[in-house]
């Protein structure tokens, strides 16, 4: 392979002097001639070795496909062991990830190696590319550093509901450089692994509990206590709200234009959407049925005849 990238300039010199005597041109038949030259040694060298080349090519194709097959399945086959071990599974895809990429990066020396390319040298190539992309790529660098991160120190774990990164949503994927996350309105959105582990990390549901806060204000002309009894029914009528902790019902604050009750009942973390939603709306209505005030900002104008 290297005799033959050698031909244009062995065309015009000696076979020992290739080095030596770098090819002059001066007039167009010069260059006429060197072509001409280095067409017949193309010819004579695919007359020679060209049975030879194209099984080296075939070979070095076959090698590639075949060993990128061979790399999924084992990485596939890694995949379910992990999984029959009960390794957690956003950390069996990131391994197998990487473990993949490693495979077909030895798979494509092993080509290239039977092309007749010097693999010590091109690796040594490869390591001083890999240098100068990586000082370029320090970016994507970081956020490969922090996807590993978040494997060791697994803030979240797939499934779990989410604010990182500035985004809100379900973990679906830890990738080698991003999370994808899917929204509530059912959005895939990938954020870089670096802004998740560079901010605030809210993990809504790490705790099999959470607890409600609403804040209900009523008017000061309403009945206090009726209020309140009415706020501890709506809580002991629902089914899913827990009785350990003790759901809180009280007075928080004397406001400008309202009494302000703090509700906080505690619930399943997977139920809180809709009973946070459902308390709301049994609320409002026991308001209107009972003639209870949501009181709102008011303010009295009054005007005065010039004369």
């Amino acid at each position: 392979m290297t005799r033959f990238l050698l031909l244009a300039q062995d065309a015009s010199a000696p076979a020992g002097d290739a080095a030596e005597s770098p090819i002059k041109l001066t007039t167009p038949e010069d260059a006429v001639s060197q072509l001409t030259a280095f067409k017949d040694q193309v010819i004579e060298y695919l007359q020679t070795n060209g049975l030879q080349l194209l099984i080296n090519i075939v070979s070095a194709i076959v090698i590639y496909y075949a060993g990128k097959i061979a790399a999924a399945i084992l990485t596939r086959m890694l995949g379910r062991v992990l999984a029959r071990a009960k390794m957690d599974e956003m950390l069996v895809r990131f391994l197998t990830n990487i473990i993949y990429y490693l495979l077909l990066a030895v798979v494509a020396m092993a080509a290239l190696e039977r092309l007749g390319v010097e693999t010590t040298s091109f690796a040594a190539v490869i390591a001083a590319a890999g240098f100068a992309v990586g000082m370029a790529l320090q970016g994507s660098l970081g956020n490969f550093a922090a996807g590993v991160m978040l494997i060791v120190f697994r803030p979240f774990k797939m499934g779990d509901f989410v604010e990182a990164g500035g985004v809100m949503g379900t973990v679906e994927e830890i990738a080698l450089f991003s999370t994808i996350l899917k929204t509530p309105d059912n959005r895939r959105v990938i954020v870089p692994n670096g802004e998740i582990t560079n901010g605030v990390i809210t993990n809504n549901s790490h705790n099999p509990t959470r607890r409600i806060d609403l804040v209900i204000g009523c008017a000061y002309g309403d009945d206090l206590l009726a209020v309140k009894s009415f706020l501890n029914d709506v809580i002991d009528e629902d089914p899913r709200i827990l009785d350990d902790p003790e759901p809180q019902v009280a007075v928080s604050e004397l406001g400008e234009s309202s009494v302000n009750f703090i509700v906080r009942p505690w619930v399943k973390t997977s139920d809180y959407a809709d009973v946070k939603y459902a308390l709301t709306e049994r609320i409002k209505l026991g308001f209107d049925q009972r003639g209870f005030n949501f009181p709102f900002p008011s303010r009295d104008v009054y005007t005065h005849a010039a004369g």
